[in-house]
């Protein structure tokens, strides 16, 4: 590379993936193929606030430190902030930038010389950088030190991994951990955030940064059979692609490095699901698989407080999604109405309200009012009450039972031995007398897997039908909460993201008052829809020959002694 010419030279500082190129082929690597090439080109041009989501062996932090050497190399006093999910990623990643300037030739001139330079294995300087407490390049945990530091660009390199976002507790924190980034950027123009990243959960801090202002986007290992559910983020060659070839789908995009073969090997390896997460960037199948209580299992209709429609028949279409409702579930899972009701209507056979106490802290008493017909349920109200055992929250319950004319109450009793309902009664007795009764969890098995045991069975069959004003007013009531944790108290996001793995959500309290409806309506669950409405049917038509023969037998008692028999 020494004879190198001017416009040469020119052009490599003008196009990072002439320099990539060189880079692979001085480190003995195999070329750059077209996604890695296609990923360098979005790094160099793409908008200052990005993230690249490619699946796992692409090398796209390799790619990113051959990127930030490439910057440096033209323009010295540039300051890079790499961070990474841990310290020894954070290292090893340094260790890789520092071995191209050492042995790049086109480097040669930046490995700086003195006591003045830093040049150790988190942080370093090049040669010529003007003097600034800032290093040229500062690679850091997301858990470290990192307020303080300034920086041009930051590069989150692989932040989230399953280790720091197994739970709801875990996620929110490096929710907010991210945030700094913007505190620590420099106010310039071309100040850049790029988030490098291969999703590990369905609720991936990657797929909310469109939301903040990010531009999103993916690169799969295989050509997506159906490439709408990636939106404008899947990249545009491969989009591209498709649409020359529409039978690419399904192929590998680089088959060179990653064959049909060896993708198949690998997904019956890892498992479908973490394949698609890893490989095809696709949160969706997780979601089946992580998150099973999904609100379009919901039968979601406007219920009356004495009587319900005898069949009501659940629907999954399009034409069934239920508008101008809010929806804190996951992405792409709707609401619907019935796909229709029967023109009878039958009264309810029950009425309970189950309640979830809490203490003083920030988790709220839950409670939740249902009613049953032929072995569905019925979801009258579900709330969270903050405030503990006051006397508000004791008067607003006993109000609510008044209002449904509940039979019964059940309480949670793994709370003060007995305490909240002793303190419930006294305003039952004013406002609503009815019987109450306290139930103990179960201590089988974590509090997650209990809840979804219960309701996963009935959603899955479509027994649990909810009205919209549930789920509306479900949405109004957590507006006061702060916005970075409101979601967390509504019954939808609850349902929606709660998953076996103990503290999986940090509140679940509305959530668990279903559970105990549920739970409790448990012993007529047996019981199958239809069954029921036959028997109901046989017993209304028992009670119809039963009155027309009260209204017949006199006038055959005058013509015949044997009036039923002649009925018969």
């Amino acid at each position: 590379m020494a004879d190198m010419t001017a416009d040469r030279v020119s052009a490599i500082k003008a196009d990072f993936r002439l320099f990539l190129a060189l880079v692979w082929k001085h480190q003995n690597l195999p070329a750059p193929d077209p996604i890695q090439m296609d990923l360098a080109d979005y790094l160099q041009h793409g908008p200052t606030r990005k993230a690249i989501l490619a699946y796992r062996g692409v090398g796209k932090s390799w790619i990113t430190a051959a990127y930030v050497v490439w910057s440096l190399w033209r323009d010295r006093d540039r300051k890079f902030l790499v961070v990474s999910a841990t310290d020894q990623f954070a290292q090893n990643w340094v260790r890789f930038a520092k071995s191209i300037i050492e042995s790049f030739p086109l480097c040669k001139g930046m490995v700086p010389e003195g006591d003045q330079y830093r040049w150790s294995a988190f942080q370093f300087d090049v040669a010529g950088v003007r003097p600034n407490p800032a290093p040229s390049v500062r690679a850091a945990s997301i858990t470290g030190q990192i307020t303080g530091s300034r920086a041009d660009e930051i590069i989150a390199d692989d932040v989230e991994i399953p280790r720091n976002s197994q739970t709801q507790v875990m996620r929110e924190k490096l929710h907010e951990l991210v945030k700094e980034f913007d505190s620590i950027i420099t106010p310039r123009d071309d100040s850049t955030i790029t988030y490098l990243g291969t999703p590990h959960i369905e609720d991936s801090l990657y797929m909310v940064l469109a939301g903040r202002g990010y531009t999103v986007r993916i690169w799969p290992v295989r050509f997506p059979k159906d490439p709408e559910k990636y939106g404008s983020m899947l990249a545009p060659k491969i989009t591209e692609a498709l649409a020359e070839d529409p039978d690419l789908a399904g192929t590998p995009t680089e088959p060179r490095r990653f064959p049909e073969m060896f993708l198949q090997k690998k997904e019956v390896s890892i498992g479908r699901s973490t394949f698609a997460l890893q490989f095809m960037l696709d949160t969706r199948l997780s979601d089946l698989e992580r998150y099973p209580l999904k609100v379009a299992d919901l039968i979601v209709m406007g219920l009356d407080h004495k009587n319900t429609p005898e069949r009501i028949v659940w629907a999954s279409g399009k034409d069934n999604v239920f508008p101008d409702i809010p929806n804190l579930a996951m992405t792409g899972d709707r609401f619907h109405r019935p796909l229709g009701v029967s023109k009878e209507v039958v009264p309810y056979t029950g009425c309970v309200m189950t309640i979830d106490p809490s203490g003083r802290g920030q988790d709220e008493t839950g409670y939740a009012v249902t009613k049953i017909r032929n072995s569905q349920i019925f979801v009258m109200e579900v709330g969270g009450l903050s405030g503990g055992y006051t006397e508000a929250t004791l008067r607003y319950l006993a109000m609510v039972a008044r209002k449904h004319k509940v039979n019964e109450i059940v309480i949670e009793a793994n709370f003060g031995d007995g305490m909240f309902t002793a303190l419930l009664k006294p305003f039952l007795r004013k406002i609503y007398p009815v019987t109450t009764r306290e139930e103990k969890a179960p201590t089988t098995q974590f509090k997650e897997a209990r809840i979804i045991d219960i309701l996963e069975p009935v959603m899955n069959q479509h027994r649990l039908i909810m009205d919209p004003e549930v789920i509306r007013r479900d949405f109004d009531a957590i507006q006061h909460y702060p916005p970075e944790k409101q979601r967390q108290y509504s019954l939808i996001h609850q349902m929606t993201r709660i998953t076996r793995e103990k503290g999986a959500l940090l509140h679940d309290d509305r959530l668990d008052a279903l559970a105990w409806a549920v739970w409790y309506w448990t012993q007529s669950m047996g019981l199958d829809v239809e069954t029921e409405m036959r028997n109901e049917e046989s017993r209304r038509l028992e009670a119809q020959i039963a009155d027309m023969e009260r209204g017949l037998r006199p006038e055959f008692s005058s013509v015949n002694p044997t009036p039923s028999s002649t009925w018969i």
